[in-house]
């Protein structure tokens, strides 16, 4: 699931981001959701988020986790 709407994204969720070093490239970096940082309810390029570790990117993924769905 991409990560252009906020709505979708929450603190303690795993995603994947893109950092700012790693526009170019594209390489994807895993965490876990500490802060949303943009306001919008949607981004063309993703939402911005700070991880657990302190990294700061765009949302590029959320990472389905094998509990999500279930009751």
């Amino acid at each position: 699931m991409n990560g252009q709407n906020r709505s979708r994204i929450r603190p303690g969720q795993k995603v994947r981001i893109v950092l700012k070093k790693d526009q170019r490239t594209g390489t994807l970096t895993d965490g876990v959701v500490k802060d949303l940082l943009t306001k919008s309810a949607t981004h063309p390029h993703g939402i911005k988020v700070r991880l657990q570790d302190g990294q700061v990117g765009r949302v590029k993924e959320i990472i389905e986790d094998e509990t999500d769905g279930e009751a």
